[in-house]
């Protein structure tokens, strides 16, 4: 029998929620991501319950010892019961009766194995009662003992019930698994694929999103370019390839770079900045996503041989973020090519010093105003922003190291 010694599953808010459900027959337990990622090695975050109480009674019992029932789902059976500013999500044991694809029309109900079974795989259908011990009725601690990524029963029918799962088969696979992906997964993955256009832009992308900020996404990418649901959700990713997704992970690894969804993204997609505003429309990216997406494919490709000057003023005229993007990305392509060639390897140190440059880049304020050349005899409007512009690009240039008095005395000198 398998047991969970944790301080998390003794925590006294915890052990109170799932005593005040588990009266009069009824039993509450922990279920899903909290049990499989302790089991697992993994941190835990948010802790979910399962209860056979029905949703109106689960609120009555979790009001009355103390919590805070917000109604988050009841037609799903799902409350959510706060105390001390924790959240815990407590759904009642249920079965989909009805399916399209996208919603579920569900039956709560007191089996167990009826609501393990509906669930979508193995290793995300284990309980444990308030006493440890874990309720395993689909196999799932084996799967998790060889990191296995299954579906519970038929993939096909799993799939079926919701086509979110085809991306959440490949995003728990880049989280959890090892090896080659559950053969029945794939096929049937490739077999209902052309589903995924029933979901929602914001459905496919929280998923994408997930799946990109796993610790290494290279081989669910890879077992999703060969199955087509990479082409189907990402076809700006099909003449672009992710070849380059190995060396970047390797790359973040040894510079210890945070896993980052976005630059993931940008190096399996053209730097195209037309595909990319139509690619962040169609997934409807946050303003933030779809503006740091287009300076990135608006933004010039690192150049090796680019002067310190001609970069110090990409720097101040240019988006950083979108130059740091850029040059992260050039440097993991360079590392993965550089091997013992001598020039590649001073190219990788040149790049690594630029990107250093830029990640701490904060010119000091430019020393030169509107007010100086109205003084010069310059009148407000674009040839005065012209002025501005080009004694910009000479102080950067510099190092911005020219002072006021040089830079005016260049104006004077453009004007004789």
């Amino acid at each position: 029998m398998t047991r969970i010694d944790a301080d998390w599953l003794r925590d006294e808010t915890l052990q109170r929620l799932l005593a005040c459900l588990s009266v009069e027959g009824d039993e509450a337990r922990v279920v899903g991501g909290a049990v499989r990622n302790h089991l697992m090695g993994r941190a835990i975050t948010d802790i979910d319950i399962a209860t056979t109480s029905e949703p109106a009674e689960t609120v009555r019992r979790v009001e009355a010892a103390g919590f805070k029932p917000v109604p988050t789902g009841l037609e799903h059976g799902t409350v959510t019961a706060v105390m001390n500013g924790r959240p815990f999500e407590v759904t009642t044991l249920r079965q989909d009766v009805e399916t399209d694809g996208r919603h579920a029309k569900v039956r709560f109900g007191k089996d167990w194995r009826a609501d393990a079974e509906r669930r979508d795989f193995t290793i995300n259908a284990l309980y444990a009662r308030a006493d440890g011990e874990v309720v395993d009725l689909v196999g799932g601690v084996a799967d998790i003992e060889t990191k296995t990524l299954r579906f519970i029963g038929e993939a096909a029918r799993r799939i079926e019930e919701d086509y979110l799962r085809i991306l959440r088969f490949f995003r728990f696979f880049a989280w959890y698994g090892e090896g080659r992906p559950d053969a029945d997964g794939l096929r049937a993955a490739t077999r209902l694929k052309d589903g995924l256009d029933q979901l929602s832009a914001e459905r496919v992308w929280a998923e994408l999103r997930k799946l990109f900020a796993a610790p290494d996404p290279g081989r669910a990418l890879l077992w999703m370019r060969q199955t087509g649901v990479l082409t189907r959700v990402l076809p700006e990713s099909e003449k672009w390839g992710i070849d380059a997704m190995p060396s970047l992970g390797e790359t973040e690894r040894a510079l210890g770079w945070d896993p980052d969804a976005l630059r993931r993204l940008e190096a399996i997609v053209p730097p195209d900045p037309e595909r990319m505003a139509a690619l962040a429309k169609r997934l409807r990216l946050s303003n933030v996503d779809r503006d740091r997406l287009t300076a990135w494919a608006l933004t010039d490709e690192p150049k090796e041989d680019e002067s310190d000057g001609a970069f110090r003023v990409r720097l101040l005229f240019g988006n950083r973020g979108a130059i740091v993007d850029r040059l992260r990305l050039k440097l993991a392509v360079l590392r993965g090519k550089a091997g013992s060639d001598a020039a590649a390897l001073q190219a990788l140190a040149r790049l690594s010093t630029r990107l250093q440059e830029a990640e701490r880049f904060a010119p000091p304020e430019f020393p030169v105003s509107g007010h100086d050349l109205s003084q010069q005899g310059f009148l407000p409007g674009p040839d005065m922003g012209r002025r501005l512009d080009a004694l910009k690009r000479r102080w950067a240039e510099s190092g911005f190291t020219l002072k006021r008095e040089a830079l005016l005395a260049m104006t004077d000198s453009d004007r004789s």
